[in-house]
């Protein structure tokens, strides 16, 4: 099967969807599959395009078996900008669509949002080359941008509507994280028929329980403190306002340290926050190089998963999975009907609080630090869950069968045959 990928993000950039993308290509090229992948210059961990690429338009090559074409695309200086980030969609998509039209024709596109602008090229490619397309949910556009207050002009937001209506109407199959994705895309008026459930992954080999005692806690003073840490985009939907509220009340806790390890909008911001606060149980470090991640997880007692209370309810973060699979416990900030809360409990892998109740965040980190044995228990069972549920071979093969139903359908002038997926699964910040 010629599989066309057009994504955002692709290795070596370190975004979370560039880590799943990335190695749900390298699972379907394995499956024998031919892959290629049209995406935009590394760009997410600095907000500018790296210096290897800066000056060209488009460059091609390889990433093991998969052929990679790279695409320039404007990147704001400023993530919240609304029209910085719509000119930011508009490059990348204009450029992917004409990358995607140079290639051989595939069998078969796959298009993951976000952006929602990315079910655009999609289409266009498949209406040109005659190949259906699958438009893989990681986040549901406007409604995110619309919760977070970046989109409030009504006429912009009836206008993403439309688009998102389109993008489905016109796709052959929307695949979701999870039950909660599907019920939003329901009460949307997609289809049942079209929808399919196929939760993210963790690679279980890459990510395993470590050392607390390794380099990178050494380097940052964390070998012999209690460590709460956040790893991941230091976005505006995490709240992690929460973060430095728990670490305030805990200021005479000489042990307890917290690292925030990222970028994102709300970085400098938090940093601010922090030196207001005079909080020196605060640690704030960037993004780490990929291979450095297990050693970054192993350094932790804890992990967390935040999401601001109208924020993430309807699919697990990407992160969840990750944290599970480094042996940790997590201690999950997020609304009471969040998916995320739903995975903590059924795989008993942590403590769930409310969110944006830095009280409560600052009493369960209390209670993780006094019962070692529970948290080592809890990490076990997470990381038992995610080998048993979520490795990238098993989803790899989830969409190879979405793609052979899809392709099995009558093409010319006719509906396509979809498919439904399994119920109760987990799904992506």
């Amino acid at each position: 099967m010629r599989i066309l990928l057009v994504t955002l993000y692709f290795a070596p950039d370190p975004a979370a969807n560039s880590v799943i993308m990335t190695e749900l290509a390298e699972e379907l090229a394995r499956l024998g599959h031919q892959v290629t992948v049209v995406t935009a210059f590394p760009h997410y961990d600095v907000n500018r395009i790296w210096d290897d690429y800066r000056g060209r338009l488009v460059q091609r090559d390889r990433h093991g078996a998969i052929d990679v074409v790279r695409t320039y695309l404007y990147v704001p200086p400023d993530k919240t900008n609304l029209a910085g980030r719509l000119l930011n969609y508009a490059s990348f998509n204009l450029l992917s669509t004409l990358a995607g039209l140079t290639r051989a024709r595939p069998d078969i596109i796959l298009a993951p949002s976000p952006p929602l602008t990315i079910g655009l090229s999609a289409y266009l490619i498949s209406r040109l080359r005659g190949a259906p397309f699958v438009y893989n949910v990681q986040d549901i556009y406007p409604d995110i941008a619309v919760r977070l207050g970046l989109l409030r002009n009504p006429r912009a937001i009836r206008a993403f509507r439309r688009l998102e209506d389109f993008v489905y109407d016109r796709a052959a199959a929307v695949a979701v994280l999870s039950d909660g994705f599907r019920r939003n895309l329901l009460a949307k008026g997609v289809p049942p028929d079209k929808l399919t459930v196929i939760p993210n992954f963790i690679d279980v080999t890459f990510i395993e329980p470590g050392a607390k005692d390794n380099g990178f806690s050494r380097a940052h003073g964390l070998r012999d403190r209690f460590v709460v840490l956040y790893a991941g985009n230091v976005g505006l939907s995490q709240g992690l306002e929460v973060v430095l509220d728990a670490a305030a009340r805990l200021q005479s806790v000489p042990d307890v340290r917290f690292a925030i390890v990222g970028n994102g909008a709300a970085r400098a911001s938090l940093q601010a926050l922090a030196a207001a606060k005079n909080l020196t149980n605060v640690l704030f470090l960037p993004f780490q190089p990929r291979d450095m991640l297990p050693a970054v997880y192993a350094s932790a007692d804890v992990c967390l998963v935040c999401l601001r209370q109208d924020i993430g309810s309807e699919s697990v973060p990407s992160k969840a999975y990750t944290i599970m699979a480094s042996g940790r416990p997590i201690l999950a900030a997020v609304a009471a009907e969040a998916e995320t809360r739903q995975l903590v409990r059924e795989a008993e892998c942590g403590l769930w609080v409310m969110p944006e109740d830095g009280a409560a965040l600052a009493d369960a980190v209390l209670r993780l630090r006094a019962d070692p044995l529970a948290r080592a228990q809890m990490g076990q069972k997470g990381r038992a869950y995610v080998e048993q549920r979520h490795t990238p071979a098993q989803v790899a093969l989830e969409y190879q069968a979405l793609f052979h139903r899809v392709l099995g359908a009558p093409r010319a002038g006719a509906t396509p045959h979809r498919a439904t997926g399994p119920e109760n699964r987990h799904g992506n910040s």
